[in-house]
């Protein structure tokens, strides 16, 4: 989703809860993953696999400059012909420990498999971030939660949409007086969205 698509659709969600909720979930994943030098894990459940989310925070970390927003996508059922960057099974959660960080994205409740997994790497130090549907159990595990339920304005795709641009967004600054073209775009955006200015 590109700059302008982010913008209309936080114009369409202004006054509610989920633009401001989705930029604290990202300064948390980035304050996460930024100081340790990237290691972040990102899975899903057997039945939901976050490949859109996975793609654009590939996006986001090479528009923003933080490499460390570019995840490992741990996948349930690796076949041996898979390429590498999808080569990752869930193995790879039981290797995570202090300095990694587990994002589990679970619109139901996950099996016990991977929800083991996931709190032994909590317990070996790893932090964990759920973007999920209310399950107790995911939230339970979580240091940081986001939680979208059937009966909320929005989808959990859109939060990830959400996600993904404020942990690119809330990147490092531009030098002074320099601004990116993804800066001068987004405020393009915003202000081709603004509502016109009142005339008295």
């Amino acid at each position: 989703m590109d700059a302008v698509r982010v913008a209309l659709l936080r114009e369409v969600l202004a006054g509610t809860e989920w633009p401001a909720a989705a930029r604290r979930f990202a300064r948390t994943l980035r304050s996460s993953v930024v100081p340790q030098d990237g290691g972040l894990l990102l899975v899903g459940t057997e039945v939901y696999e976050p490949w859109h989310l996975a793609a654009h925070l590939v996006d986001e970390s090479t528009w923003s400059g933080l490499p460390q927003l570019r995840p490992t996508l741990v996948r349930h059922r690796v076949k041996p012909d898979d390429p590498v960057h999808l080569a990752a099974g869930l193995g790879r959660i039981e290797t995570a420990g202090r300095g990694r960080t587990l994002l589990v994205v679970a619109p139901g409740r996950p099996g016990d498999g991977l929800l083991e997994r996931v709190h032994d790497a909590r317990r070996a130090g790893a932090t964990v971030l759920t973007l999920d549907g209310g399950d107790a159990e995911v939230r339970g595990l979580a240091h940081e939660a986001l939680t979208v339920t059937a009966g909320d304005e929005v989808d959990l795709d859109t939060v990830q949409h959400l996600v993904s641009a404020a942990a690119g967004e809330n990147g490092a600054p531009a030098p002074r007086g320099r601004r990116t073209f993804r800066d001068r775009l987004s405020r393009l955006a915003d202000q081709l969205t603004a509502p016109p200015p009142e005339r008295w």
